[in-house]
């Protein structure tokens, strides 16, 4: 068996690798295929296997892995042959030791596997790969190799689809978990009884002798794979779990010696006869009141189980089923000590085996955490219990959209059959933001406008055209309540506020955190059961986030406006007119109100089709925003952002580079600019987007006036009157121009009402003529 030569094997099945395993052929042209290295027999050096180093921290061959991939001479048949091989006292990892930069690690099952992976551009570009020698082969070198990556966040674990591999992920989270207690673990869900190779095989044509239907085909099955991996919950086994496991194999302990239960009043208890209720002895009938009953005693639970999954902390109440005496208690059930204490406490008083009366209360643990998992899955919508399958002709039909040249402007018309009429432009820029929520950078939007101006309807709007499972709709927020979502409940989902303006300030800080940083944590209180001193406790909710608000206000706080993109809605009469004569053709009966509907319907599946990939966009360097906006670094930040994700909107129809990166085209860079030139325009002009609406009408009215129009004084009536604006909403406009200086008080009295003029004729258009130069210079230059 080759130990005379140092070599360890293990795993002895024989699979032939020679046929059907997608990597042969690669390490053929590579020369890493052995043919008879030492004639002294099959396994001495690995005849026919594949040979992959193992490195050490200097990046020098430490070990080999010897991989067989042909069946054995004729004359070794027979005996048993092992397909792993290792030197003896490994060393090393492979493919080597992590780049210390590392963020994202990613650790399949194999060398095989890990070897497959590497030849993925959209994996080596995303993630950073580290093999494991097996389902219990993440050795004190990984972990020592691990715990070194500083800027670690995440722990990807990517086994086999078969038992063994779903028993050893959890397994090998676990210890991670606790090796690494602030990093995320996940796992990915591999299909049943495959694995990374076989999935390789797949996508190259070859055969695995079991290929499911239902798997996506193409190398597309790795990432959507990894992007629907699951977090790992890491629970901590008590020192009780392996009498727990026994108690859950053969029922609740009973006590043959206990004569039948009955009350001191000589009848059964309620809870005895209600235990055939449930199959597991546990009565939920009443959910303030649980029952659960065995020879021991019975246990009732008042008042309900706590919702949050953290602590078990109930009210109970033991009966000893032959006195009718009882104990009644409060504490936590995860608490090992506590539970002890009660058991022990309660088996004095009712002169009971406290042993027991552990066991039982262990037990009841495991069966209240399995009603209280079923009572979430229960309460959970129907949109985010279950992921949205697209049928196969629907999926065609995106497809064949989304590779149709002038892909955003098809986009728009869409969205104009689904029901929202005029805002040509801020229809297609507060889309495009809201797709990016699923993307690596997600982006943010600001909706201005006076009240009753549309603004909250023009968000509905848009928003109902993303996946309604990946949205989330707030009408108030407290100032905890972004801090009480679960740590992975908001990731890649679309917060909509509808009025931003109600914000308290620790809620309005809570969401720039998400915006920018893409997480917040905060810090609570909380008793140490052991000690009974409080201690502070760190929780975390991680994004990032996409989001959509509304606002009435003119001037926003300086830190929100830098990172999100404003949108000034259109107030005009025009569009005014467009809304009234759409909804007068919609309550004649004129609008094909299921064809929205359909419409609405596309574009969601449009939205689930894309994928999430990084950009590298060429022509970054080439377009320079112009130098008078305000914040220009963020500003900058964001236009790239945006550029982006027009790209990644274009995903089925842009080039990849060699990691697997979409390619940015000079059409991309062109149509952003066209969307985005309003929130340039309104991140130069020092009037915010109602307020320029109002002051360019204002100026409107008094050239009208006459050839002396720039001397003609104005009351707020004449104006209120003229343009048709509330009281309110004229005091406003009046006020921020007056201090914006650009009318001033010329004349009356307070009595009879002050008059005003226009100090500061501003010529708008000829800015944005500018600046529309400026850029379209520079496109030009491409």
């Amino acid at each position: 068996m080759g130990r005379e030569a140092d070599l360890i094997g293990y795993n002895t099945g024989a699979l032939h690798y020679k046929e059907n395993t997608h990597l042969v052929q690669s390490f053929e042209s590579l020369g890493l295929l052995c043919k008879s290295v030492n004639n002294k027999g099959y396994n001495v050096f690995g005849r026919g296997c594949i040979v992959f180093p193992l490195r050490n921290k200097q990046k020098q061959v430490a070990g080999l892995y010897f991989r067989v991939v042909e069946p054995p001479p004729a004359r070794m048949a027979g005996i048993k042959q092992e397909k792993h091989l290792y030197l003896k006292n490994r060393q090393g990892l492979y493919p080597g030791y992590p780049n210390p930069g590392t963020a994202r690690l990613l650790i399949p099952e194999s060398i095989i596997d890990t070897a497959t992976l590497q030849q993925l551009p959209e994996i080596t570009g995303n993630y950073e790969l580290l093999s494991s020698y097996g389902t219990n082969g993440i050795t004190e070198e990984h972990k020592a190799a691990i715990k070194e990556l500083k800027d670690l966040e995440e722990i990807i674990l990517f086994f086999d689809g078969d038992e063994a591999g779903k028993e050893g992920s959890k397994a090998r989270a676990g210890e991670l978990q606790e090796l690494l207690p602030g990093i995320k673990i996940s796992i990915v869900e591999t299909p049943e009884n495959e694995d990374i190779n076989s999935l390789a095989c797949r996508q190259a044509g070859l055969s695995t002798g079991h290929e499911p239907e239902s798997l996506p085909t193409g190398r597309q099955v790795f990432t959507e794979l990894l992007q629907n991996r699951k977090p790992f919950i890491f629970q901590k086994k008590s020192s009780n779990e392996s009498s727990i496991e026994d108690k859950k194999a053969t029922g609740p302990v009973s006590t043959p010696s206990l004569p039948k239960p009955l009350h001191s009043s000589g009848q059964a208890p309620a809870a005895v006869s209600a235990r055939a209720s449930n199959k597991n002895g546990l009565n939920t009938t009443n959910p303030y009141k649980i029952i659960f009953a065995t020879g021991t005693a019975v246990y009732y639970i008042k008042g309900g189980i706590p919702r949050a999954l953290d602590s078990m902390k109930v009210t109970i109440e033991i009966e000893n089923i032959s006195t009718g005496r009882k104990s009644r208690q409060r504490f936590d059930l995860y608490e090992d000590k506590q539970t002890e204490k009660a058991a022990r406490e309660a088996g004095e008083k009712l002169d009971i085996r406290a042993d027991l009366i552990e066991m039982d209360l262990n037990y009841l643990t495991d069966l209240l955490d399995e009603h209280r998992e079923q009572q979430v899955k229960e309460n959970e919508p129907a949109e985010t219990n279950k992921k949205v399958i697209i049928p196969e002709e629907q999926k065609a039909k995106c497809i064949g959209f989304l590779k149709q040249k002038q892909l955003i402007r098809k986009f728009n018309r869409l969205i104009e059959k689904s029901g929202i009429t005029g805002e040509e432009n801020n229809r297609i820029f507060l889309f495009v933001i809201a797709t990016a929520y699923k993307m690596p950078d997600t982006l943010h939007a600001m909706i201005q406008g006076s009240s009753g101006s549309g603004k909250t309807y023009l968000s509905k709007q848009i928003t109902d055209l993303m996946p309604a499972e990946d949205v989330i709709r707030l009408t108030r927020v407290t100032e905890s309540s972004f801090y009480n979502f679960g740590e992975y409940e908001i990731q890649y989902k679309l917060i909509v506020l509808e009025d931003i303006d109600g914000l308290k300030e620790e809620a309005e800080y809570a969401f720039r955190e998400l915006q920018s940083n893409g997480y917040i944590t905060s810090g609570v209180s909380a008793k140490n059961e052991q000690s009974g001193y409080f201690n502070t406790v760190r929780r975390i909710v991680r994004g990032p986030i996409g989001s959509i608000a509304t606002t009435t206000q003119g001037e926003i706080y300086e830190d929100n406006m830098s990172h999100i993109f404003l949108l000034a809605v259109d107030e005009s009469k025009e569009q005014t007119n467009r809304i009234i004569e759409y909804l007068n053709k919609k309550s004649s009966g004129m609008i094909n109100k299921a064809g929205e509907r359909e419409t609405r319907h596309f574009i969601q599946d449009c939205i689930r089709m894309l994928r999430p990939y990084e950009v590298v966009n060429p022509y970054a360097n080439k377009i320079l925003l112009p130098p008078e906006a305000q914040k220009i670094r963020r500003l900058t930040e964001l236009f790239h952002a945006f550029v982006n994700q027009i790209t990644l909107i274009n995903q089925y129809q842009r080039k990849r580079d060699q990691q697997g990166r979409l390619i940015t085209e000079k059409e991309d860079v062109q149509t952003a600019i066209e969307i985005m030139f309003e929130s340039i325009i309104l991140k130069i002009d020092e009037l915010d987007g109602s307020l320029r609406q109002f002051y360019e009408d204002l100026k409107a009215y008094i050239m009208k006036q006459g050839e002396e129009y720039q001397n003609y004084r104005f009351t707020q009536r004449e104006i209120r009157q003229a343009l048709n604006i509330s009281k309110t909403q004229i005091y406003r406009y009046f006020t921020d121009l007056l201090n914006l200086e650009y009318i001033a008080p010329a004349g009356g009295y307070s009595n009879r009402g002050f008059k005003y003029k226009i100090t500061y004729w501003d010529d708008i258009k000829a800015l944005r003529d500018r600046i529309k130069k400026y850029l379209n210079d520079q496109l030009g230059r491409l």
